[in-house]
């Protein structure tokens, strides 16, 4: 009896494997001819108010790649069983064809979003969004897919730091009294670069401008919590 057990246990893993391998139709072949484009950032515009919270970015200046991407604001699976589960996040383009564009997360990235694969499925190689019906697909490493049209997704430029990129940056991080603290950080091939960060107290009853290093900006508003305050101008360029 437990011999029987065994076998029919056996046989039906391979019959759901069997399932899942058939669920994925077509054929799809990934293509990696996609070439990004090196761009300057300067983030926020110039004289536009701005709140963030304490611990982020307010000013940002460096050379990034930018980067085709979706991103997927409704997650979900391909599947009645649920071959590739793709999370929320941003994957970028990797290639193209005449009838799909092929997709990737990054895991360098903090906004990434990540596909999640069965443990009987084929294994992974790419999303892909199709080009005539505009849905998303998950393509295995024999090139079937499967589509599933209600997962939510946009077409959107991501600017990530690339191996050359430098980026400069100032950090609010708090207020105490009438001084506020800005920390200036700075990063050059994709690594910190520890000799060159400062972190600086400004009094806010002497001026609401406050400069560094060709930076200046007019705070509006601060708290614990957050800043208000307006680019004047950014930083000077990188030698």
């Amino acid at each position: 009896m437990e011999m029987k057990y065994q076998l029919y246990v056996l046989e039906t893993s391979k019959l759901i494997a069997l399932l899942i391998s058939f669920a994925l139709i077509g054929c799809a072949s990934p293509q990696y001819n996609y070439r990004a484009l090196a761009t300057d950032v300067s983030e926020p515009p110039l004289g536009v108010t701005v709140r963030v919270n304490v611990g982020e970015s307010m000013l940002l200046q460096g050379r990034f790649i930018e980067h085709d991407a979706i991103h997927v604001s409704t997650p979900g699976s391909f599947g009645l069983l649920g071959v590739y589960t793709v999370s929320t996040g941003y994957f970028f383009e990797q290639g193209e064809d005449k009838d799909f564009k092929f997709y990737l997360p990054l895991n360098s990235e903090r906004e990434s979003g990540t596909v999640k694969v069965s443990a009987l499925a084929d294994p992974f190689e790419a999303l892909a969004v199709d080009k005539e019906d505009n849905e998303l697909c998950g393509v295995s490493v024999f090139g079937g897919y499967m589509c599933n049209d209600e997962i939510v997704f946009s077409f959107e430029k991501k600017a990530i730091l690339s191996e050359n990129a430098f980026q400069q940056t100032l950090i609010y991080s708090g207020k105490s009294g009438s001084n506020i603290l800005i920390g200036y950080r700075e990063f050059s091939n994709n690594m910190a670069r520890p000799a060159f960060n400062n972190d600086v107290s400004y009094d806010l009853d002497e001026s609401a401008d406050i400069g560094y290093k060709g930076a200046r900006l007019e705070i509006l508003n601060a708290t614990n919590q957050y800043i208000e305050y307006k680019v004047i101008s950014n930083f000077n360029k990188a030698d």
